[in-house]
């Protein structure tokens, strides 16, 4: 067997955020992604080699502002199937690495550009984050306690869901599209538009008169006594998500709760009241004593883990779900197929250190030296 996308080619731009994690999604998924490193390289939190986020690739170092390196790397183009930027709109036109350019050299080539803003529009030209992109679409609004100041959940949602995945997506499409059409595609990746579509069931409900722009109020935001998290004796938590009627009747179980004496599970009057004694019972044991407690019924009940915990949770390990490579715990590739290998996990590159193989294997322009 081999890997889904063995033999496709992908050029990667250095850049951070979104983009290499697009190109890693790529990679361990069987694709040769080559990314192209800046002299001195991209700034990083940690060092090349320990950054789990660049796995599965190879490395070579250019400067795209020096013309000799700047025809290797679009000699590399010419054979590429898909290149990814994270630049900012007209930066990789400067560097002569633009669409136009590359795709008049290879129109089967596939172009993705991932920004924050989009190609176009009032914001275009201007630096943003995660959490503006969030702040944009509503997404930020609605995430929260009532009465308290909004809560950006990490980077997750921009970055990731709204950029990486959504770039992805664009280029698996495109490629699908160029099957028919012989041809490539530019694809215009913004964080703004990728959250805007993970937003789609709550402007539904909105629509619809179903969702509160009031934060904190929601039966998915925290308001509701059975969609929350509760600390427990030992000051860790557990998540409760027993939304529908047959999972609350299994949590009222779990909690020594008769249903003939509560209120009706969305009376919304109650939620206060029932939020306040569930904080109390569930206050009375130690975590993973209610994880315990709760195993032989479907209430939906796990316990919140920190990060040091994920690894040694039994569901975890059963599924492989975090992995050990090159020294350190990292998550496994995903998704997984039936029909494919499994996925494999190579350490990080230097900056610079496949440069000579990548292009003999290319079939491009060798280094100078």
């Amino acid at each position: 067997m081999t890997r889904v996308l063995d033999g496709l080619r992908v050029v990667e731009l250095a850049g951070i955020g979104p983009s290499p994690h697009a190109a890693m999604l790529l990679a361990d998924l069987g694709a040769d992604v080559v990314r192209i490193e800046r002299p001195g390289g991209v700034s990083q939190l940690v060092p090349v080699e320990q950054d789990a986020g660049l796995r599965n690739r190879r490395s070579l170092c250019a400067d795209l502002k020096d013309p000799a390196d700047l025809q290797r790397v679009l000699s590399l183009v010419d054979n590429a199937d898909v290149l990814i930027e994270g630049y900012r709109p007209g930066a990789a036109e400067r560097l002569g690495m633009g669409p136009e350019v590359c795709r008049a050299r290879n129109p089967r080539l596939v172009y993705a550009r991932i920004t924050g803003w989009g190609q176009d529009g009032p914001l275009a030209p201007y630096a943003g984050h995660d959490i503006n992109y969030l702040a944009l679409t509503g997404a930020l609004n609605a995430i929260g306690r009532k009465g308290e100041r909004p809560l950006a959940p990490l980077n997750l949602v921009a970055d990731l869901g709204g950029g990486s995945m959504l770039a992805v997506t664009g280029i698996l499409g495109a490629l699908y599209a160029r099957e028919r059409s012989g041809q490539g595609d530019v694809v215009d990746v913004a964080m703004v538009d990728g959250v805007s579509t993970l937003m789609t069931m709550y402007w539904t409900l909105t629509e619809n008169g179903l969702w509160s722009a009031d934060r904190g109020t929601n039966v998915v935001d925290g308001a509701a006594p059975f969609y929350d998290t509760y600390e427990c004796a030992d000051g860790r938590y557990v998540a409760v998500g027993a939304v529908e009627p047959a999972f609350y009747a299994q949590l009222l179980t779990g909690l020594g709760l008769d249903p003939a004496e509560v209120p009706e599970q969305y009376d919304r009057t109650s939620w206060p009241a029932m939020h306040t004694r569930f904080a109390e019972i569930f206050r009375g044991r130690d975590r993973d004593q209610w994880v315990e407690h709760f195993a032989p019924l479907d209430a939906c009940l796990t316990p919140v883990l920190a990060l040091e915990e994920v690894a040694t949770h039994p569901h975890i390990t059963a599924r492989g779900t975090v992995v050990e490579s090159f020294g350190q715990r990292q998550p496994a590739a995903a998704p997984r197929f039936a029909n494919a290998t499994a996925a494999a996990y190579s350490a990080p590159r230097v900056p610079g250190a496949d440069t000579d193989a990548v292009l003999r294997d290319w079939g491009a322009v060798p280094s100078a030296h």
